[in-house]
């Protein structure tokens, strides 16, 4: 079920371009657009969650499906090293109410790095 107001569903109907680095039933993978490391990827679902809060066991396959994704992606581009976040809420940062995973990859990283959405 998508959201018509939902900027990724948007983008996972192709109603918004995107650059799409992965995609299969389930999954939607692009480049984000204000990248904070050379790799910058972010994972949806291919159904309207609005956050990790909401996730239960009628939609759980979509998040396994995902980090499925990350391990695919991460072995075809060869990376050894990456971080998967997710904010969860306006307070934790983030900014589009659609459950997404950000891939960030390609520099060295500390803990408490940049705030992400």
């Amino acid at each position: 079920m998508m959201n018509q107001d939902c900027l990724f569903c948007k983008i996972i109907a192709g109603k918004i371009p995107s650059a799409k680095v992965y995609e299969d039933e389930l999954v939607y993978a692009f480049k984000d657009i204000t990248p904070i490391a050379p790799v910058h990827y972010l994972f949806v679902p291919k159904t309207h969650i609005c956050c990790a809060k909401k996730i239960n066991a009628e939609n759980s396959n979509y998040i396994a499906s995902i980090f499925e994704a990350i391990a695919k992606v991460a072995e075809n581009e060869n990376l050894d090293s990456y971080r998967v976040i997710n904010n969860c809420g306006e307070d934790a940062g983030q900014s589009v109410m659609h459950l997404h995973f950000h891939m960030v990859a390609g520099k060295k990283m500390g803990w408490g790095e940049q705030s992400l959405g």
